[in-house]
This record gives C-alpha cells, sequence and structure tokens, in this order.
C-alpha cells in the first residue's frame, strides 16, 4: 500500500511538472532552415535555373560571407555551410547581379535535453543554488526556469529564471530563502525550452540543512615545526562564503608522503591549525583540508588544492626533538644509539657522531646533552669529598675524646693507693697525653702516661720503680702504708 501510495505521489508531481513546463512546437516559417549543430547545411539561391556565371553574392544579415563558402555557378549558386554552430544562426540573402534574388532563415537548434540538477547552499545565509551542465553550450533563445513551492502545501509555485555561465559551462538558478526556514522543505523542478521544444526534469525535495555545502577552506600552509624533524604545522582559514562569527565548521585534514598513494586523515579538528607528528624526515608532504557544518548538516566541501611541505632539517645535522616518536623507523640501533646527543660547540665543528638525523623523539621524553651529565657528576664528586673529609676529621676528634676519658678514669684508679707523696703539679698536667693511633696493646710499658715525670724527686728517698703494665696490675683492697715526707 505504502509502494502504491508513493508511485501516485511521484506520478501527480511529474503530472505538475509537466504542466509548469509546456512543451509547444512553433510551427517554423517556409523560408526557415532548421539545421542541428555540427551539420552540413546547403543553402539554394536560383532553384533549377543556370549558374548566374559567377555573380552570385550571399550576405548575413548586413555582412557579406566570403567566396570560400559558395558553391560553383553550375550548382546555381548554393551556399555550402560546413559544420554549422549556433552562431552560424541568422538570415542569408542571396543577390545576382545586384539584386536581391533569396531570403533565408538559418536555424542552428537541437530540441533541449532533460537537465539533471543538484542543489547546495554555500552557508546558512547564502541562497540555494541549483545548477547542471548540458552536454552543449545552449543557443541563445534557450530559456531555463526553476519552479519552487513548499512541499504538501497547497500554495502556487514560484518561478526563479536561470542562467547560463560560458565559463563554468553550468546553467545555475537560485532559491532565495530567509534563514528561519532551513528546516523547510521544497519542491524544485527545471525546464527548459528553445524554438524547437522543450523539456522538463524530475521533481527533487530539498531543505537548506540538507544541501548546505560550504567552500573549501583557503589559504592552506605547510610549515615546519623547529627542532622537530617529524612534525609539520598545517594552517588554513575558513572561506569568504562562510562567517565564522555566528557559524562554526569542523575541519578534516588529510596528508600523505610524495611517494605514496595513501593518505592518513585526521577527523574533528575544530580549530584552524594542526601539527602533524608522524611526518617523514626529510620527505615532501601534500596537505588537503575540507570544511563540514559543525552539527554535521549537509556535506563536506570538496578538498581544498594540494599544498606541499617537508619537515624541519637541520643543516649541522645536529637535531633536538620534543614530540611524538614514530614507529616508521623500527631500527634498534637507531632508536638507542641516538637517544642522548651532545652539542657541538663542545668538541667544535669536526664532531661527526650523531649527524645523521639525530635521536627520534618520543611522548614525553627529551634528549638530554652531555653536558648536563658532566657538570651533574662533578658536582656529586665534589660533595662527596667534602663529606669524607668531615667524617675523618670527626672521627679523630671522637677517638681523642674517647682516650681522654679512659686516662682519667685509669688515673683516679691509681691514686687510690699512692705509693709517694703527690705534688699538686701532679694532678693538673701541662701537656695532654699524645694519642696512639694502635689498637690500644701499648706492650710492656705504658708510654701514654707520662704523670710519672712530672712529679719531682724527694732527697734522699730511692727512686721509685717502674710501674707494670695496665694489664699485670692487680686491685688494691686495702691502702698501703703512709710514707712521710
Amino acid at each position: 500500500m505504502w509502494a502504491i501510495r508513493a508511485a501516485g505521489l511521484a506520478g501527480l508531481l511529474l503530472a505538475a511538472s509537466q504542466g509548469l513546463c509546456p512543451a509547444p512546437r512553433p510551427a517554423l516559417l517556409p523560408d526557415t532552415v532548421l539545421s542541428p549543430v555540427g551539420a552540413n547545411v546547403t543553402l539554394p539561391c536560383l532553384q533549377g535555373e543556370p549558374g548566374a556565371n559567377g555573380s552570385v553574392r550571399w550576405k548575413r544579415e548586413t555582412q557579406a560571407v566570403s567566396s570560400e563558402h559558395a558553391s560553383p555557378a553550375e550548382l546555381g549558386g548554393s551556399l555550402l555551410l560546413c559544420l554549422v554552430q549556433y552562431s552560424d544562426s541568422g538570415r542569408y540573402s542571396c543577390y545576382v547581379g545586384g539584386s536581391l534574388v533569396r531570403s533565408l532563415r538559418l536555424l542552428v537548434e537541437e530540441p533541449p535535453e532533460a537537465p539533471r540538477f543538484s542543489c547546495y547552499r554555500r552557508s546558512h545565509d547564502k541562497d540555494v543554488r541549483c545548477e547542471w551542465q548540458p552536454r552543449g553550450r545552449p543557443s541563445s533563445q534557450t530559456k531555463a526556469v526553476l519552479w519552487v513551492k513548499k512541499w504538501l502545501t497547497a500554495e502556487n509555485a514560484t518561478e526563479q529564471r536561470c542562467r547560463y555561465f560560458p565559463k563554468a559551462e553550468k546553467v545555475t538558478c537560485r532559491i532565495t530563502l530567509p534563514p528561519s526556514e532551513d528546516d523547510t522543505f521544497l519542491l524544485v523542478s527545471t525546464c527548459v525550452s528553445n524554438a524547437v521544444g522543450s523539456a522538463a526534469s524530475q521533481d527533487q525535495v530539498i531543505s537548506a540543512n540538507r544541501v548546505l555545502k560550504p567552500d573549501p577552506p583557503v589559504n592552506v600552509r605547510v610549515d615546519p615545526v623547529e627542532n622537530s624533524p617529524q612534525k609539520l604545522r598545517v594552517t588554513w582559514t575558513y572561506p569568504p562564503s562562510w562567517d565564522p562569527r555566528f557559524y562554526r565548521l569542523h575541519f578534516q585534514i588529510r596528508y600523505r608522503a610524495e611517494h605514496s598513494q595513501s593518505y592518513t586523515e585526521i577527523d574533528r579538528v575544530r580549530e584552524t591549525s594542526l601539527v602533524i607528528h608522524d611526518a617523514w624526515r626529510g620527505t615532501r608532504h601534500v596537505v588537503q583540508v575540507r570544511g563540514l557544518e559543525e552539527f554535521g548538516h549537509g556535506s563536506w566541501s570538496e578538498w581544498s588544492r594540494e599544498v606541499v611541505g617537508i619537515p624541519w632539517t637541520d643543516p649541522s645535522g645536529f637535531e633536538v626533538e620534543t614530540g611524538s616518536y614514530s614507529s616508521q623507523f623500527p631500527l634498534d640501533n637507531d632508536f638507542y644509539g641516538d637517544r642522548f646527543t651532545s652539542p657541538p660547540e663542545l668538541y667544535g665543528s669536526n664532531n661527526t657522531e650523531g649527524a645523521d638525523g639525530g635521536g627520534q623523539a618520543g611522548s614525553g621524553r627529551s634528549s638530554m646533552p652531555l653536558y648536563t651529565f658532566l657538570v651533574a657528576g662533578g658536582s656529586l664528586l665534589l660533595g662527596s669529598g667534602l663529606l669524607a673529609g668531615i667524617v675523618v676529621r670527626y672521627k679523630k676528634k671522637w677517638r681523642r675524646g674517647s682516650l681522654g676519658w679512659g686516662k682519667a678514669s685509669m688515673v683516679t684508679q691509681h691514686a687510690l693507693v699512692p705509693l709517694a707523696p703527690q705534688s699538686p703539679t701532679s694532678e693538673a698536667p701541662l701537656l695532654s697525653p699524645p694519642v696512639s693511633p694502635g689498637s690500644g696493646d701499648f706492650g710492656p710499658y705504658d708510654v701514654t702516661n707520662l704523670d710519672y715525670l712530672l712529679v719531682p724527686l724527694q732527697l734522699g728517698s730511692p727512686p721509685r720503680p717502674p710501674r707494670p703494665p695496665a694489664a699485670q696490675q692487680q686491685p688494691q683492697l686495702a691502702p698501703g702504708p703512709a710514707v712521710n715526707s
């Protein structure tokens, strides 16, 4: 049932379009010669009479026809025109001896073909254009009109005149539509007629949103990114027919290396610039851009013209790059060998290592020069030396303090059993005992305790024997006899 209704509606639309485009075929006058384009036409002058001995002359409108078009006299002075075009149409007159003998009107025309048009709109504030390209250039008498009416309404259709543009070889019609009626559906048909006949197109239902098609972006540029041999910066601008203050576009970019046939595409770009991260080193790249209405209405624009760009290359052969790493060169030795490169000013202009293009930059990774490691290593070595000196200095002081504490304890223990009268000067020695770096084993004599050298000898008293080593001393349980001074 739905198919039957659709077929019936299509039949009604076709009948309506045929009614809007009548096909009257006017009757040709007796003196009119009709010829299609590209045919050979013979215009007679003297019907069945002998030749006029070369006295026949032809004129087109008011201008004489060159003698090369005139036929021999035995053919009755007929005029032969080869491969006639629309421009050959007009009135031709034959004169014999200066007198007008015959006048004929040549009409170079063909029945019009049914147009196959398509409609588009460059932006929301532009008119809707419907156009088609005829197989041949139409004559000056050909007329083309566009019939427009709102779909499924009882209002009458309006007529819009169409125009042929020889440079583009297209017939263009305009439909003026306010922006508030972007969602309105329109029933559109075209009609072409000339002196021979007329032809109508099939009806189409369109809306301004559906036929929206922006112009391609303009001012497309491809520039290298400094210190990045695998990046290209692409910039462009909106087409002049699109006002970005009220309506926006999103863009699609496609690019390829010049020797490659396949494109890489990047969609949904909101800005008018983009950085390509995986370009081939030192290779020419072809880039194109196109646009689509921001909400997806209509269709993509045509691709912009091709623009060529080459990534950045360092003339000195030293490259530093921070960016995404491309897997187009998967050699392990190239990836790890160029990871850290040194600037050429450290080694002069003869440094050729790492001059093959530098390391490939990876996402979140950057090359670090060698002098940074040298400065860091030197600072670490100097700090370690200072720390070691401080530790050695304070270690000696700590050992010296520990030895002094042990001596005081021994002196105090020895004073419990005095062997001779003590002098006040022996309790505070003038010289501090030297510290021996040994392990504490002093042999049979304790050379660190020099107090007995500072005790004055008493007259008449026997010399005091040397004190045995500390390891051989026995603790005294009772005080010894006192010695009188």
